[in-house]
């Protein structure tokens, strides 16, 4: 039997992958890489997206964006080192090409933002989705009421961004608090202690108040329940989603959450939507 190719829905742009060309790679930590890379034509992207990236012939990842919304033709993304795929983004460098596909899943619509106060927690990696956020949020302060970015990791040398937070918090409105769960000696001129101390101290106005979340799964409950306790309504809760998604199409089911797909629903949920959910914070 033959099939013609006008009765084929074959997209492209979903399936096949664009080379893209590195402009930048360097190190952040021990195991995260920074990568900025050159597109043939604008991503158009949203707060919140992934793309899926490949290697000829060694596979390929899902990997969040971590810039804000642009015109040009600019893709960042940091990489952490976990497995023989990720070993050889990490050997990369500038002028070699990733293959990139998407941009795929839900996002932030920034309307719901606009004309609130903005709380930002991110745990680990969480900061590296959310600068996708944080980004156009800052860029356009005069747009939001307080922001409020709290910001989390293990160590001092695990810290992600370091400078560009600095530079975010000279904004008249914005907070950045940043904390580490050990200092283990080494130089340190942020907080001690898990990102939720910093929540029962904050003036939060719970009218007018937004709050997007990423972190590691057990961030989320103490988070939640902190934010909850505080006044917010979980309609007013954002949550960024990690899942190990593979396809970005909704048809491996590994990001699967019930009876949803985090690849297409997600990964950026309002958290009233998910909450009865069981396998949501899994």
């Amino acid at each position: 039997m033959t099939t013609s190719n006008s009765a084929i829905n074959f997209d492209k742009e979903l399936y096949v992958p664009e080379m893209a060309t590195i402009t930048e790679a360097m190190p952040m930590t021990k195991n995260e890489r920074f990568f900025r890379l050159k597109l043939k034509k604008p991503l158009g992207h949203k707060p919140g997206q992934f793309v899926m990236v490949s290697h000829p012939g060694i596979g390929e990842a899902a990997i969040s964006i971590s810039c804000g919304p642009r015109e040009d033709n600019v893709l960042e993304m940091v990489i952490r080192k976990a497995g023989g795929l990720t070993q050889v983004f990490h050997g990369l460098k500038e002028g070699d090409q990733m293959g990139i596909r998407g941009p795929f899943g839900s996002h932030f619509e920034m309307s719901d933002f606009y004309g609130k106060d903005v709380i930002f927690v991110a745990g680990g990696l969480g900061l590296v989705p959310l600068r996708s956020l944080i980004q156009p949020v800052v860029d356009e302060s005069e747009k939001f009421g307080k922001i409020t970015l709290i910001s989390g990791c293990r160590t001092p040398n695990d810290e992600l961004f370091r400078s560009e937070t600095t530079e975010w918090s000279k904004k008249s409105n914005v907070e950045v608090i940043r904390l580490v769960d050990r200092v283990d000696h080494l130089p340190w001129d942020g907080k001690v202690g898990l990102v939720t101390a910093p929540l029962s101290k904050l003036d939060i106005d719970v009218n007018n108040t937004i709050a997007a979340l990423c972190g590691p799964p057990v961030m989320y409950k103490f988070v939640i329940m902190e934010l909850s306790m505080r006044g917010l309504d979980t309609s007013q809760i954002f949550v960024d989603l990690e899942r190990r998604m593979k396809c970005g199409v909704g048809k491996c089911g590994h990001c699967q959450i019930n009876n949803l797909y985090c690849c297409q629903s997600g990964p950026v949920f309002r958290y009233s939507d998910i909450q009865n959910l069981r396998e949501a914070l899994l």
